[in-house]
């Protein structure tokens, strides 16, 4: 076990990526992020925004996350990549797009040596909001 010195969290892995305090806002999220890190947040966050302005803001399973009577997106910051977390249909569904990145079974890894694919990040924010707000 790794325990945290800042917050005194026990983990099973050596130096986990974790928040000492739990956000309470997207904002409190992507200040306690390392510099380098925070405008790529923001611009996520911005489009994403843009492409689902009618929904909300939280903080969800520890991520920013759009919200509309379900979950619609999520974001989180990791050491080498920012992930996208959209659902696995949403992988399934623009595969043939994400061929350059790393992606599981609900995630995509947008490395931090990469430019953020934000016109992509639009459309599979609109693609989730149109197949979970409309079943």
């Amino acid at each position: 076990m790794w325990k945290c010195p800042k917050c005194g969290r026990e983990f099973k892995s050596a130096e986990q990526n974790h928040f000492c305090a739990k956000p309470s806002d997207i904002d409190e999220y992507i200040a306690a992020q390392p510099e380098n890190v925070r405008p790529l947040l923001q611009s996520i966050r911005e489009i994403i925004r843009e492409a689902v302005p009618e929904s909300v803001e939280k903080i969800s399973w520890q991520m920013p996350t759009f919200w509309m009577g379900k979950n619609i997106i999520h974001f989180a910051a990791f050491k080498k990549h920012i992930g996208l977390y959209p659902g696995p249909e949403a992988i399934e569904y623009f595969s043939d797009h994400l061929t350059e990145y790393k992606t599981s079974k609900g995630a995509i890894q947008l490395p931090y040596d990469k430019p953020l694919p934000l016109p992509l990040i639009a459309e599979i924010t609109k693609w989730c909001y149109m197949t979970r707000s409309h079943h």
